[in-house]
């Protein structure tokens, strides 16, 4: 599997099999885990003990196995940094984004936090390592072996998406659940065009764990009024995402297997 032909440290040539397999791998473990603690998904924001159990544990597993994975492969460069960033200017969209964050922590009822679930809730920034680097990192290095830009962006958004099916099997309903799948399409999106307009993965991550944090936080006792405004602006901004994700596909050149190898493949 190793090519000494590949320039250090990757080690691994990319291949679009080799992404797929970690992303579902990653889901299948984190799956598995949260099932073995037989905690439902509807009980994950019922205490500290229940959050950590049935989500934080399996996050740090995942991210044990990410790190491990990407440090054997030699992706660790392709899989956080960009060649070179897009056109800067649909930052915009994450940075609204960022202004819904906000808005969840500011309507968030901290009178209702204990200890345990606070110190649950801060491990679930680990979602911003593992979901990023299972999707935008890791399956997208794979990706860009041999598709286009656009179709790295439309199947790493819509794999992230349909990760979340597994809520159904875990307690949640059906229609949640579907509803879950079509705004993480559109947050995928978001991600990517943040991974785009600053060339790295490491932005994304952050906005991402602390995204799930602030939904977390703000669903924990009684939210303010503000929070459906939060609700408001992230669909609008993820629809903004869609209008504008094609400038930051334009003119990218971030294959990560030459063109040539691809043909003589």
């Amino acid at each position: 599997m190793s090519d000494s032909t590949l320039p250090a440290p990757l080690r691994v040539r990319p291949r679009v099999w080799i992404g797929l397999a970690i992303f579902l791998a990653y889901a299948v473990l984190v799956f598995v885990v949260q099932q073995l603690t037989g905690i439902p998904y509807t009980a994950l924001g019922d205490n500290g003990g229940t959050l950590f159990l049935g989500a934080g544990l399996s996050l740090i597993i995942g991210a044990v196995f990410l790190a491990i994975t990407t440090t054997l492969l030699g992706w660790w460069r392709p899989a956080l940094f960009d060649r070179a960033h897009s056109v800067r200017w649909p930052i915009f969209v994450p940075v609204l984004m960022a202004v819904a964050l906000v808005i969840n922590l500011l309507s968030t009822d901290w009178g209702a936090y204990d200890g345990a679930f606070f110190a649950a809730s801060v491990v679930l920034l680990l979602v911003g390592f593992t979901e990023e680097m299972a999707t935008r990192g890791l399956l997208l290095v794979g990706l860009r072996s041999r598709l286009s830009e656009g179709w790295v962006w439309f199947l790493t958004s819509a794999l992230f998406a349909l990760m979340h099916l597994m809520n159904a099997l875990s307690g949640q309903d059906l229609v949640s659940t579907l509803q879950q799948v079509g705004f993480a399409f559109l947050g995928g999106t978001i991600f990517y065009i943040l991974r785009r307009t600053t060339g790295t993965l490491i932005w994304a991550m952050i906005l991402h764990g602390f995204w799930d944090f602030s939904t977390f936080a703000v669903g924990h006792g009684t939210p303010a009024p503000t929070a459906g405004i939060s609700s408001i602006l992230y669909l609008v901004t993820g629809i903004a995402g869609l209008a504008v994700v094609a400038f930051v596909i334009r003119g990218a050149r971030e294959r990560t297997v030459a063109p040539e190898a691809v043909t003589a493949a």
